[in-house]
């Protein structure tokens, strides 16, 4: 550890994983491409669709994407993809 400025100010564990980071023990192997493209693909939004939905449920979608600090779309767009990947089930 005698490559570490000041060790005073980290706790045990995180002078563990220094340690390990300078001595070459940790894989900081990259990520595999497929996941790379696979995280790319699920951000791109290149589609736009028109929907029609009851004005109260449009009001009550506002009020929940306020609540939580994003824009409604965003909020609609979340909800379609958590439905889409499996994670969100009715």
């Amino acid at each position: 550890m005698s490559n570490i400025e000041n060790p005073d100010k980290f706790n045990s564990y995180e002078l563990e994983i220094l340690e390990a980071h300078n001595s070459g023990k940790l894989d900081d192997s990259p990520l595999p491409k497929s996941m790379i493209v696979a995280a790319k693909e699920t951000l791109k939004k290149n589609k736009n669709i028109n929907i029609r939905i009851s004005e109260n449920d449009l009001e009550s979608i506002k009020m929940l994407a306020a609540r939580e600090g994003m824009p409604y779309q965003t909020l609609i767009g979340s909800l379609i993809h958590k439905y889409a990947s499996g994670y969100l089930q009715l």
